[in-house]
């Protein structure tokens, strides 16, 4: 038994009916955690649903000695992640840690890119953030305590061509989080980000065979299982996560230039242009008042 105990804590697992969402529901209960095993049973693309996925899961848990309830709410309505948390409150109690998985694709490049192709990506994996998060963080408020760990991507950090869609709903994560770090900093809810790259059934036609069999989920949820603890202290960061790497990724901020009012022109902007946008001496903003002070200090 190593350092991480999460005996007596309640976890929400949303997309938990398969890859990266399952290993993390299983290894969550591993450690003692209560799991709610939420999973809509529709397939890659959000279309369909049936509640073998997540009824498979809370058995495989259960088998192991865990405790574990199914749910099959829709993460991107208002009313499905309000019952969602109801059911760990009903269950066991409370909100100790919230995983955020869920998530699909429908890949088009952007001329192509309809409303049929980017509404359900942005429902699921950006509005399905608001409606599962925001009954979960109020729970946690109430109880002075809260992990809430969300899943973004290098789609959404680095782009990725024919995933505009999916790229604008995981960045939309992140700027969600740098906020939210904020609202529950008083609260100890420590709130981080992971951008893992897995073999799931998301990424079994993106990624190339020989990559695919090196990025095995179980390297993802270890790193979500730290971050679910009680020690981890940090709060408002981005992880990548794959086949055993793990660094940290964030908004950097380069020193800039100050303009005069009579050098404020097109032409003095173009003879600074590299000053402006080299990036090195660049430095970590944590808000928005960090860049305001930041910008006050460069113009003296």
């Amino acid at each position: 038994m190593g350092n991480i105990d999460l005996t007596g804590r309640v976890a929400i697992v949303t997309g938990a009916g398969a890859g990266l969402g399952k290993n993390h529901a299983v290894e969550l209960a591993k450690l003692g955690a209560k799991v709610v095993v939420n999973d809509l049973g529709g397939s890659r693309d959000g279309t369909g649903a049936g509640q073998t996925p997540a009824d498979d899961v809370v058995n495989e848990i259960k088998a192991a000695g865990g405790e574990a309830v199914a749910n099959y709410d829709n993460v991107a309505t208002v009313e499905g992640g309000e019952n969602i948390v109801k059911t760990a409150v009903d269950t066991f109690g409370k909100v100790d840690i919230l995983v955020n998985n869920a998530g699909i694709l429908r890949d088009k490049s952007l001329a192509k890119l309809d409303e049929n192709a980017w509404d359900p990506v942005i429902a699921v994996h950006l509005k399905g953030l608001y409606c599962v998060t925001r009954p979960a963080f109020l729970n946690m408020k109430a109880n002075g305590y809260g992990r809430i760990i969300s899943t973004t991507s290098a789609a959404g950090l680095f782009g990725n061509f024919g995933q505009c869609n999916y790229s604008a709903a995981k960045l939309g994560i992140v700027g969600f989080n740098n906020t939210m770090k904020l609202e529950g900093a008083k609260y100890d809810i420590k709130t981080n980000i992971i951008a893992p790259v897995a073999a799931t059934r998301l990424t079994e036609d993106i990624l190339p065979p020989d990559m695919l069999k090196k990025m095995d989920v179980k390297y993802v949820t270890p790193v979500v299982l730290y971050l679910a603890s009680d020690q981890c202290q940090d709060t408002g960061m981005v992880f990548n996560v794959a086949a055993g790497y793990l660094s940290r990724s964030a908004v950097m901020t380069s020193p800039g230039i100050v303009l005069k009012d009579d050098e404020n022109t097109p032409d003095k902007i173009a003879e600074k242009w590299n000053e402006v946008t080299s990036m090195d001496n660049s430095v970590y903003l944590k808000d928005l008042n960090d860049f305001l002070m930041a910008m006050a200090s460069a113009q003296g």
